[in-house]
């Protein structure tokens, strides 16, 4: 499984599987090779369901999301 974790905070968010993972890898921009975190907020999470995410990984991402605009998300293994 995958922790992610609020990048701000270091609160958890929730567990992930390798699936979830790889769809957030490849369809959320990276800004280096080794970038673990990447900005949740309401219009990436249609993009996500638009997509093809599943519904428990868009749930989990909106939990972590709350009454924020937005927030980063960090994964790690």
């Amino acid at each position: 499984m995958v922790k992610l974790c609020d990048a701000e905070t270091s609160a958890p968010v929730g567990e992930i599987t390798e699936g979830q993972l790889q769809f957030l890898i490849d369809n959320l921009e990276e800004t280096t090779s080794d970038d673990q975190d990447y900005w949740i907020d309401i219009p990436t999470l249609a993009m996500l369901r638009s997509g093809g995410a599943d519904e428990e990984l868009i749930a989990l991402l909106a939990k972590g999301l709350g009454g924020r605009p937005g927030y980063e998300v960090r994964w790690e293994r």
